[in-house]
């Protein structure tokens, strides 16, 4: 039986989205991190290709692409209602900047539609873009924890 690491990589991540959101006790804030989390995994999926560490498949990564553009899609719903919880990374920027928040998840939207999985060196030429958007959107209305 041959395993492969893209199953294994889901399966922990996964697993590890489980237990970070085991004590968020509000349901809102659980369903969007439930989205992030989506998107996590597919990019980790395409960007595993993409640095070597996954052996590129072009149906693989036009999945990945086509669960990141409906997560992707999630995103604004997700966090219109401002839900807190302690366990929640989402700043209150979000909501005080609700324009410049949906202006970056539709930045991330527009990055996703271009990207090209058909092949190794157009999903690496893709990949700037979504990632910029990610990192960008991250960087005003994320606080680590």
């Amino acid at each position: 039986m041959k395993i492969t690491a893209l199953p294994l990589v889901l399966t922990l991540g996964l697993a590890t989205a489980a237990l970070a959101h085991e004590g968020v006790s509000d349901p809102q804030v659980k369903s969007r991190m439930m989205v992030m989390e989506e998107i996590r995994i597919n990019m980790g999926a395409i960007g595993g290709m993409a640095k070597g560490k996954l052996p590129f498949d072009a149906k693989k990564a036009e999945t990945a692409k086509s669960k990141l553009l409906k997560a992707s899609a999630k995103v604004q719903p997700a966090f219109k209602p401002a839900a807190q919880d302690p366990a929640s990374e989402a700043a209150p920027a979000i909501w005080s900047d609700w324009d410049g928040f949906s202006a970056k998840a539709v930045a991330m939207d527009v990055a996703l539609e271009a990207l090209d999985t058909s092949s190794l060196e157009s999903l690496k030429a893709g990949l700037g873009a979504i990632g910029q958007s990610c990192g960008g959107c991250h960087k005003v209305y994320r606080i680590k924890k």
